[in-house]
């Protein structure tokens, strides 16, 4: 065999390898399901985008190794592809353009927050590609008629509003009016935490108490001095915050560093800017909204129950003290798809719209059940309470493991 011969063979067979291997490549992509997401990697919501992605893979993960997802007969992996959004809803919009025009995503999973979810439903909705989004809350998301956007999470007029109703009847067991009870706020002027105000002086209002402080956290949420000093002349019966991690870092860092207190305080995104490991014994006593905690009573079979749930996320994830809320409603997103897939026996988009729009699941983060506006119709918030370190859910009653520490004592 001549020199050229053998040159042509090991060409031909490379030829042949490199087919092999298109050709495996893609048996690969034909048998995995893409959901796409633009989420904030960075940016000032990069910490609950991580939580996020972390509760994301953590779920495909899980599934993938239970043997993927039957569809039609035929299994699938699934697996994410990821832009960072930059916590910044502008380029979310433009990132889930690229994802479905460029990509080929038929399918997507919400970014992190209200403003890049408020920025992602519009372009869904334009390409008729349905979006399960666990990360952004506002109520004004389901008020513009959309179709292809459906929310694991509460809403976000529900956040707070329950601290309300626990001031008013911790106000009437010792013998107090509730219509004297002074409340004091600060929040981050965006869709979210507006969304959170609107919920609380719903409740204000029914009780008649007085708002003797209302105040707009800054742009960068990195200074909230000027509004403790007046909280600290006015003493106020009940203190609010909600700036997503950053702004409940900045104000239990500057309550601390001020003195300043009330009976009851309370902020969102407790566990996300990790508060108990920050700020040990000056995060005590503080009220923290959220949507899920391994003590409540849900259950489902891939994940077994809440508790298994954050038991195993916990030994996958070290780098984790407790399981931000965030984290578990990444993962029921996900675990929302699986079962769309599943019932569907499909993968064309309108059908899996139509299969999510009749979702009825049981999760390990609570039952999963859509109104026509997307709202996940069916699942409660509950309040949990710095206690020793841990937070032990405390309100509503029928939910709570502990009972409510009230006065709060300041640290020292």
């Amino acid at each position: 065999m001549g020199k050229t011969d053998r040159f042509a063979r090991k060409a031909m067979a490379a030829a042949v390898l490199a087919a092999a291997g298109a050709i495996s490549q893609q048996a690969l992509a034909e048998d995995t399901i893409t959901l796409g997401s633009a989420i904030s990697i960075t940016g000032k919501y990069s910490q609950e985008g991580k939580n996020a992605s972390d509760g994301y893979n953590f779920a495909v993960k899980k599934i993938n190794d239970a043997g993927g997802i039957m569809v039609g007969g035929k299994k699938y992996r699934i697996e994410v592809k990821y832009y960072d959004d930059e916590s910044t809803p502008s380029r979310t919009a433009q990132l889930l353009e690229r994802l479905i025009n460029q990509d080929g995503v038929k399918f997507v999973l919400g970014p992190y927050g209200s403003g890049p979810t408020k920025a992602a439903a519009p372009v869904v909705e334009k390409y008729k590609i349905p979006m399960v989004e666990a990360e952004g809350a506002s109520r004004s998301l389901f008020s513009q008629g959309y179709k292809y956007t459906f929310a694991a999470l509460s809403t976000s007029e529900q956040y707070l509003s329950p601290v309300i109703d626990l001031a008013a009847e911790l106000a009437q067991k010792s013998g107090k009016d509730p219509s004297t009870l002074k409340v004091a706020m600060a929040f981050e002027n965006d869709p979210f935490s507006l969304d959170v105000r609107d919920g609380v002086m719903d409740r204000v209002k029914h009780y008649r108490m007085h708002v003797v402080v209302d105040d707009k956290m800054p742009r960068d949420l990195s200074d909230i001095s000027a509004t403790l000093t007046k909280v600290k002349a006015v003493k106020p019966d009940v203190l609010l915050f909600s700036g997503h991690t950053k702004g409940a870092t900045t104000a239990t860092r500057q309550m601390s560093e001020m003195g300043v207190s009330a009976p009851i305080v309370a902020m969102t995104h407790c566990e996300s800017a990790d508060l108990t490991d920050k700020f040990g014994k000056a995060a005590e006593g503080i009220l923290c909204p959220t949507q899920w905690a391994e003590t409540l009573k849900y259950k489902d079979p891939l994940f077994g129950s809440a508790m298994d749930y954050n038991n195993a996320f916990l030994k996958a994830h070290p780098d984790y003290k407790e399981v931000p809320y965030q984290v578990a409603q990444a993962s029921a997103a996900v675990e929302i798809w699986a079962d769309a897939f599943k019932r569907a026996g499909s993968l064309d988009k309108d059908k899996l719209r139509d299969s999510l729009a009749a979702t009825d699941l049981d999760t390990f983060y609570g039952h999963i059940k859509f109104a026509p506006d997307g709202r996940n119709l069916t699942k409660p918030m509950v309040l949990r309470q710095v206690q020793n370190d841990k937070y032990a859910v405390v309100a509503p009653t029928k939910y709570a493991s502990e009972k409510v520490q009230f006065p709060r004592v300041a640290a020292k």
